[in-house]
């Protein structure tokens, strides 16, 4: 009998899963227009290969990227060396390793847009940085060069093409580091001597040329080096692309706004549009990044009949009948394989005559759990749909749920059933069957972040990790069919999908995770004045079930010198994903020094769990979870605070609110509605970072806080990026201050550059707390940014700083007195300081709010 959804229940058996998609993304199978399948068509007759290589997330040139995928169909890679964790963060709080992930996620968005494949090195983006020598060091030069080489090596590209020079003229560290590591590594990757550990997966492999993209012509041409002369060449990529319906600069605009996190949404560029690049080495070039390059089938051996049989394909394609196709597609994946299969392209190639076949057949096909997340030793539900868009016979000879696949994304035998079923046109077919999780699987925690960042690097093990933009999936389902009597084996992830009243679909990643997780309510506990009975705070803690029936009891460790009260609770979690909120009281004695508190479940089946909990969602991006250590920073201080009612207007990726309370402050977050109330009851209004460039409605109530600061109040106004920065709204920047005063772009990278104060006598120096060059310890990443540039001589300027070998800047922290009340401008970065426990940074910002009081 017909119907559209056949149910069906599965035995199981056993079966080696094989990976064929590469980068899927957690989303449904989406259609492929006929313009598109008919230019994938095109792309079987090209067998070239190149590389783009920068430092960060939204460094690449999109447009660039977008024609050499789209137009000259090479194979096309971009390997950024980090993942942007040392940027701001627009749309929310999250800093560090965690903005990291979520502009991962942004750029495998970018690049499903503009076609290449996402790479990263070991890399951690740990700020701005001044000089490659700087970047080079704090990385670790051998281990990024080693894991350039390594990309190289893996994915073979003929032409290397860099974003940045190797110099100064880069405008960034991370930048000239990126050009440098690239040359380094095109001169030694064919080099056997070179990182031998990696020829065992890999060959050494050199590529014809490396090639910078010059950013403009005319600043090019002011700065270039005598060695730069002639080789340089130009490529127009500014062309409409009728198959796609689209130009390469509307298709790079809509990749180059996926970087969201940033505020890079972009208008389309349409017209002409000229890409210039400059011979870095390698042989000669005169118009053509390809030039001398055979990118067709004659670089491999006895390929004519498949050359032969891909024209055929080309001319015979019916865009109103693509699975017409599919029988020629099949021929000719049975004579690819006759060809030398360990040979790059031959493999490159029958993947993408798979890929062919699938899009021609409008086949779809997906597994569903009854959840997003299960535990090891569990067991889930999940659901298995399939349907043939075509009149094309076709059969579904096996499904092989792999639940025990590695983390490197090898395959070992999971639940596998023989099915050997006739798929009808149109006709869906669906399967429910249960899998157990193995006791052994690892947590869904990113590969990158299973360790401690060390310094400047993420610390990888497994070799054959480097270079992934994310974990492999937890568990891949390999389904396979037969057409014409060959069998294909397609691979996608089991993914979890729900249904939105308002967004409709959403699909996010299955995980693994942990029988329990614990979430602290503070990330730093401060401790003011000294140890005493009274000076006590309360820990919460948020313990979650990630399995039904889970208890234990819960402890929270602490360094020697601090008292914890209970010792232990004992917790008890009914179902899954249930909460149970537990407190303990910390205090500490006259011998505490600052520390770590971690988190400690001990279940009853004798299991040990240190993790929290951490979920990375928007709209934008698949949700992200991530099991961080179950941790706080305990910092005991001396530090007092006079004011103790403070208004916050939030910016971006703003965590000060929290660490005020911790200073045992009241916070009320103001908006337009609070602001247009009477701001008098508040002793200190802080403004948080970038707050006039991401709240529009800010400026009209500029003469309003002016008001406020003349009738006696406090104000603090962290950075601003300055007029013309690519992270600032269209709007003008109003007066920021009660006088005049511009923000540059100058910036102190050195987290430990010396600080000298202009005025030691200042009160913001003095009262209420004595600030001396202890509380300049311990700071990280950078001592600021965006520093006041010129101003009015009613302002005083606080410290005078600089990196090494550069002229001091005075620009940091301004302050002045304005009727009644004060007015301060800081480009100090304590939105990372205080989050991080850092004691001078928060005596120095109690000294601030509490200017007035």
């Amino acid at each position: 009998m017909r119907s559209s959804l056949r149910l069906l229940f599965l035995a199981a058996g056993f079966l080696i899963g094989s990976f064929t998609f590469a980068q899927v993304p957690y989303g449904p199978i989406k259609p492929t227009p006929a313009g598109e399948i008919l230019s994938n068509l095109n792309k079987l007759n090209i067998l070239g290969t190149v590389l783009y290589v920068a430092a960060h997330p939204d460094d690449e040139n999109t447009l660039l990227l977008a024609y050499m995928a789209k137009d000259r169909l090479v194979r096309t890679g971009y390997l950024s060396l980090t993942r942007g964790d040392g940027g701001q963060n627009l749309i929310g709080p999250e800093q560090g390793e965690n903005i990291g992930v979520i502009r991962t996620q942004e750029l495998l968005a970018a690049r499903r847009v503009d076609g290449p494949e996402q790479f990263f090195s070991r890399a951690y983006d740990f700020g701005f940085s001044k000089s490659t020598d700087e970047a080079v060091r704090t990385w670790g030069q051998n281990k990024v060069l080693a894991d350039v080489v390594w990309m190289i090596r893996k994915f073979q590209p003929d032409v290397i093409i860099t974003r940045f020079p190797p110099d100064s003229r880069a405008g960034h560290g991370h930048h000239s580091a990126s050009g440098f590591l690239a040359e380094e590594a095109f001169k030694i990757a064919n080099d056997p001597n070179q990182f031998p550990e990696q020829l065992a997966y890999v060959k050494p492999w050199q590529a014809r040329r490396i090639m910078w993209n010059v950013f403009i012509p005319g600043a090019f041409l002011s700065t270039k080096k005598p060695e730069e002369a002639g080789n340089l060449i130009g490529i127009e990529t500014g062309t409409f692309n009728p198959l796609l319906g689209r130009s390469y600069g509307e298709i790079a605009a809509e990749s180059r706004s996926q970087h969201k996190s940033q505020g890079f949404g972009v208008p389309a560029s349409r017209g002409a549009r000229v890409d210039y690049l400059l011979l870095k080495g390698g042989d000669p070039v005169e118009k053509d990044p390809f030039d001398g390059v055979d990118i067709t089938w004659n670089r491999v051996p006895n390929s004519n009949a498949v050359q032969a049989q891909v024209s055929q394909l080309i001319r015979s394609f019916q865009p109103g009948r693509p699975e017409a196709s599919v029988p020629a597609l099949v021929q000719l994946y049975g004579a690819l394989t006759k060809l030398d299969t360990t040979n790059i392209y031959v493999k490159a190639k029958r993947q993408e005559v798979q890929m062919l076949i699938q899009q021609c057949l409008g086949l779809w096909f997906e597994t569903n759990p009854s959840a997003y997340a299960a535990t090891p030793g569990e067991t889930i539900r999940v659901s298995t749909n399939v349907i043939n868009r075509s009149d094309v016979p076709l059969k579904l000879v096996r499904i092989n749920y792999v639940t025990g696949a590695s983390m490197s994304g090898e395959s070992t035998p999971g639940k596998d059933t023989t099915l050997n079923l006739a798929l009808k046109a149109n006709d869906g077919l669906a399967f429910s069957t249960t899998l157990r999780i193995p006791e052994n699987k690892p947590i869904s925690q990113p590969y990158w972040l299973q360790k401690p960042i060390d310094k400047g690097l993420f610390q990888v093990d497994d070799q054959r990790l480097i270079g992934l933009p994310e974990n492999p999936p937890a568990i891949p389902v390999n389904y396979t069919f037969e057409i014409d009597g060959q069998r294909f084996t397609y691979s996608r992830p089991v993914v979890y999908k729900s249904t939105d009243p308002v967004d409709g679909e959403i699909y996010r990643p299955f995980i693994i995770q942990p029988d329990v997780t614990a979430n602290l309510a503070e990330r730093v506990y401060v401790f003011s004045g000294a140890a005493s009975a009274n000076n006590t705070q309360t820990s919460e803690v948020v313990l979650k079930a990630g399995r039904a029936n889970v208890s234990g009891t819960l402890q929270l460790a602490v360094p020697a010198g601090w008292r914890v009260e209970p010792a232990s609770l004992p917790f008890s979690l009914k179902n899954k994903s249930d909460e149970q909120r537990l407190s303990f009281r910390l205090s500490p004695t006259a011998q505490a020094q600052n520390g770590k508190l971690q988190a400690i479940m001990t279940t009853s089946a004798n299991r040990t769990f240190t993790t929290g909990l951490r979920e990375i969602s928007y709209k934008h991006i698949p949700t992200q979870t991530l099991f961080p250590l179950a941790e706080a920073k305990l910092v005991k201080l001396d530090v007092k605070v006079t004011a103790k009612n403070v208004g916050y207007i939030v910016g971006a990726g703003d965590e000060l609110p929290a660490a005020l309370q911790q200073m045992g402050c009241r916070v009320t977050l103001l908006g337009p509605a609070e602001l247009n109330g009477n701001l008098a009851a508040y002793d200190a209004l802080v403004l948080g970072v970038r707050a006039y460039n991401t709240n529009d409605w800010l400026a009209r109530y500029q003469p309003k806080l002016m008001e406020y600061v003349k009738n006696g109040g406090t104000m603090i106004v962290q950075y601003v990026t300055p007029p013309n920065s690519f992270l600032r709204n269209e709007s003008p920047l109003p007066q920021l201050g009660p006088y005049p005063f511009t923000i540059g772009r100058e910036r102190v990278t050195e987290e430990d550059a010396k600080m000298t104060y202009i005025n030691p006598q200042h009160p913001l120096l003095n009262t209420p707390n004595k600030i001396t060059d202890a509380d300049f310890s311990g700071w990280i990443q950078e001592r600021g940014l965006y520093f006041a540039q010129e101003w009015d001589k009613a302002y005083e300027p606080i410290f005078s700083i600089n990196d090494q070998n550069e002229a001091p800047k005075q620009g940091s922290l301004l302050y002045a007195k304005y009727g009644k009340g004060h007015y301060m401008y800081t480009g100090l970065v304590f939105f990372r300081e205080l989050p991080a426990g850092v004691p001078g940074a928060y005596r120095l910002f109690a000294n601030m709010i509490s200017a007035g009081r």
